[in-house]
This record gives C-alpha cells, sequence and structure tokens, in this order.
C-alpha cells in the first residue's frame, strides 16, 4: 500500500509539472497572438490610409501605352 501512494505521488508530481509547462507555453502563444493581432490592425490603418484618395476611378485613369 505504502508504495503504491508513493507511485501515485510521484505522477501527480509529474502531471503537475507538466500541467505548469502547458500553461507557460499557453501564455506565450497568447502574448504571440495578441502580438500579431496588433501587428496585423497597424498594417491595416497603413495600407487604408495609403490608399485612401490614391485610387483612381476607371473613367480618371489613362490607357496603358499600347492602346
Amino acid at each position: 500500500m505504502e508504495s503504491r501512494l508513493t507511485d501515485l505521488e510521484i505522477r501527480y508530481a509529474h502531471q503537475e509539472a507538466t500541467i505548469e509547462a502547458l500553461h507557460e507555453t499557453l501564455l506565450l502563444q497568447q502574448r504571440s497572438i495578441d502580438q500579431l493581432r496588433a501587428e496585423l490592425t497597424r498594417i491595416k490603418q497603413q495600407m487604408q490610409e495609403q490608399n485612401t484618395g490614391e485610387m483612381a476611378s476607371a473613367a480618371e485613369e489613362t490607357p496603358p501605352p499600347h492602346y
């Protein structure tokens, strides 16, 4: 009975360490996701600012020289 209890305690300790490692990994991944979302939002805003007013309508565009 004593050895079974010891084995269970050892298993519990390993599982606890594994769960903690998984938790740390999850936190790092969430930080990365948050940073990527912020960067994507910033890039979208930059693209919208660059495109505002730059787009000419089809009637305003001059045809290419080969026409």
